[in-house]
């Protein structure tokens, strides 16, 4: 459906944090909200603990691949993005205003995969940022009507 709002998700790596995002918002709203993610810097790969804490939530980001904002936009054919929300503070200095746009909010997390210590432990950092995505999903939902509205 190309009438779907779009929310995208911006992060430096889109490794992490944004590929996080958009799953969980993704799950949530269904076939509601077009969401998509990408990085100012991609990364060659997905973390592997991104892929496995989305996993224990029975979210399959298997496939996923870090893209560029580029690559993205390219890729919408020129239909407008609702709302960017940038989930690093490195993308949100690059990216202070996302040309492409209607709304643009920062809700930033810890960067998971500079997580340092055993395997366990790292793998505890990205259950908590997942946590603190999950709950900012409604932030995220109640900013993106907002949008709608202001149309």
């Amino acid at each position: 459906m190309a009438d779907r709002p779009t929310v995208l998700f911006l992060c430096t790596g889109n490794s992490a944090r944004s590929q996080m995002a958009e799953a969980l918002l993704r799950a949530r709203a269904g076939d509601a909200i077009e969401v998509c993610s990408a990085g100012t810097a991609p990364a060659e790969h997905v973390h592997p603990l991104a892929i496995d804490t989305m996993a224990e939530r029975g979210l399959d980001c298997s496939g996923h691949h870090p893209k560029t904002i580029d690559a993205v936009v390219a890729a919408r054919n020129e239909r407008p993005i609702e709302l960017a929300v940038t989930v690093c503070g490195h993308a949100r200095e690059t990216c202070p205003h996302f040309p492409g746009a209607l709304q643009q909010v920062h809700i930033g997390f810890d960067d998971p995969a500079a997580a340092t210590g055993s395997e366990d432990d790292c793998r505890e950092v990205f259950r908590r940022v997942a946590l603190e995505i999950e709950a900012s999903l409604d932030q995220v939902i109640a900013t993106l009507d907002e949008v709608i509205a202001a149309r």
